[in-house]
C-alpha cells in the first residue's frame, strides 16, 4: 500500500515529533520524498529538495549532511518519508532512530485499522465468501465466535455541513467506546453510522437497549443532532453479523 501521507495525518506526525522534542530537546522534521515539510519542530528551511531526492534514491538508510542526520522511514520495503534530526551528535542520531521507529509503528497501526475497517464494511454488505470471512478475521485477530449486535445510528441536523457533523458524531461515538477495543464503528453510506457491539455472555436485549439510549442521549446533547437508532438481533458468530445489520436496517426503515 502506497501513499501513507494520507493515512497518517500530518497532525499525528506533528504531535509525535513534538512529544519527542519535549522529552529530548532534539529538533526533528518529517519530509515527503520530494523534500516538502510534512511536520517539523523547527522553522529554518535548511534542506535542498534536490538533496532529499538524491538521498531517497541512494542505498543508505541514514546520512549526515552538515548539521543534520537524515533517515529513511519505511512502509514495508517502500520509503514513505524522510526524517531529519538536527545536530550531528550521537544523541541526534539515537533520537532520530527512535523517531523513525515510532513513525513506522504508527504506519503499521494505521494500515491495520484501515484493513479492519475494510473487512467490517465488506462483512456488513455480504461481500465476502465464508472462507474469506474466517481467514481474514483470523489474520486481523478478530474473534469469530463472540456475541455481537449491530446498531445503526442515523443523525439529522437542522442545517450546516452534514458531512462534517457526521464526522463529529462518529468521533463522539469512538470516544464513548474507546476502551472497548472489540467494538467497531464504521459507515457504509452517507446517512448513518454503524456500531458493531460485542456483548458479554450475561448481557441481553436489556443491555442493548441501554447502549442505544446512552448513544442517543450523548449525541442529542453533544452533537446537537436528532438521532434515530435501531439494532438487529444478537448473533453469536461473525458470519451472522450481516444478518443483524440487515435487521437493524429494516427496523430503521
Amino acid at each position: 500500500m502506497r501513499g501513507c501521507e494520507h493515512l497518517v495525518s500530518s497532525q499525528v506526525l506533528q504531535k509525535t515529533i513534538d512529544e519527542l522534542r519535549a522529552i529530548t530537546r532534539i529538533d526533528l522534521c518529517v519530509l515527503s520524498l520530494e523534500g516538502q515539510k510534512v511536520a517539523s519542530t523547527f522553522s529554518e528551511e535548511g534542506f535542498e529538495p534536490e538533496y532529499v531526492r538524491e538521498f531517497v534514491k541512494s542505498p543508505a538508510d541514514s546520512q549526515v549532511l552538515q548539521a543534520y542526520h537524515f533517515f529513511k522511514i519505511y512502509d514495508d520495503q517502500n520509503v514513505e518519508y524522510i526524517l531529519v534530526a538536527r545536530g550531528s551528535s550521537e544523541d541526534a542520531y539515537m533520537i532520530g532512530k527512535v523517531a523513525v521507529s515510532e513513525i513506522q509503528n504508527l504506519i503499521v497501526a494505521y494500515k491495520e485499522r484501515l484493513d479492519k475497517n475494510n473487512f467490517i464494511q465488506n462483512l456488513l454488505l455480504d461481500n465476502l465468501l465464508l472462507v474469506d470471512i474466517y481467514n481474514r478475521a483470523k489474520k486481523l485477530r478478530i474473534d469469530t465466535e463472540a456475541r455481537r449486535v449491530v446498531f445503526i445510528v442515523e443523525t439529522k441536523y437542522e442545517k450546516d455541513n452534514k458531512q462534517e457533523k457526521d464526522l463529529n458524531a462518529r468521533e463522539l461515538l469512538k470516544t464513548l467506546f474507546a476502551t472497548r477495543t472489540k467494538d467497531f464503528i464504521t459507515a457504509v453510506d452517507e446517512r448513518s453510522i454503524i456500531l458493531i457491539h460485542e456483548l458479554r455472555e450475561d448481557e441481553d436485549y436489556e443491555e442493548v437497549e441501554q447502549v442505544a439510549n446512552m448513544m442517543k442521549d450523548m449525541l442529542n446533547s453533544e452533537a446537537m443532532a436528532t438521532v434515530r437508532i435501531s439494532y438487529g438481533t444478537i448473533v453469536s458468530e461473525i458470519k451472522q453479523v450481516s444478518k443483524s445489520y440487515k435487521e437493524a436496517k429494516m427496523a430503521l426503515d
